[in-house]
């Protein structure tokens, strides 16, 4: 087993894992937070008695705390394997002039050419997301303070326009990143022949565009809501 996660297939295999786990995160956080969006059309939006208000609270609860280290460690692990094997993959490939020979790599997708600048896109707003967010909500709940009423954090945050066109472009970079690394990691996983590789690719411009449009519909939604209100 050492011996495998030393490999070069080991390391791709632990970079595919940590990034399944992450979209699946993706996909409950994003549907979570669509809940607002939903709220604005069934009249719940800031009340109590809301979906988003309701998956707020299912994801204060302490087994969920319990799993933000978890997610943590399985970010820390898929960025460092990513930069690994990205740089691995451009010695193989001749440096950065890679794509002037002849290879493989002249028929990979934008995406698939530029993994570690959309990584590096999602790293660095995250940080501000978690600012805005983390910090104000599952923080003050793991400390033992009251968090901030979900609602109005949406509003406060997303109400200026400049934060929501940044957001935007995160959520489109991390849509990308998921294009090429959903298929990708299932390829590495062994669903690799012909009749699949098709089955896969489309599959994961599916979940990318899901995951792309709930949050951005999450965004959009709490502007004209902060404008409303």
């Amino acid at each position: 087993m050492a011996t495998l996660l030393k490999s070069s297939i080991g390391k791709k295999l632990i970079q595919s894992i940590s990034g399944l786990f992450l979209i699946v995160f993706l996909l409950l956080h994003g549907t979570i937070n669509f809940f607002s969006v939903i709220d604005t059309f069934t009249g719940n939006f800031g009340s109590a008695e809301g979906l988003f208000a309701k998956g707020c609270e299912f994801m204060a609860l302490p087994i969920v705390t319990i799993m933000v280290p978890v997610l943590a460690l399985g970010f820390v692990v898929h960025i460092a394997y990513g930069i690994y094997l990205t740089i691995g993959n451009l010695r193989a490939r001749g440096g950065v002039n890679r794509y002037e020979v002849a290879s493989k790599a002249k028929t990979d997708s934008w995406a698939a050419k530029n993994m570690l600048v959309l990584g590096i896109i999602v790293l660095g707003l995250l940080a501000f997301h978690m600012n805005h967010f983390w910090a104000h909500m599952q923080l003050q709940e793991f400390i033992g303070s009251e968090a901030e009423d979900p609602y109005m954090l949406l509003c406060a945050t997303f109400g200026h326009w400049w934060v929501v066109v940044l957001y935007l472009v995160w959520f489109v970079a991390v849509g990308l990143h998921i294009c090429h690394g959903f298929w990708s990691a299932l390829h590495t996983m062994g669903f690799n022949n012909s009749i699949w590789m098709t089955r896969l690719k489309v599959l994961s411009a599916i979940v990318a565009v899901v995951i792309v449009v709930m949050f951005s519909a999450v965004a959009i939604n709490a502007c004209c809501q902060a404008v409303l209100w």
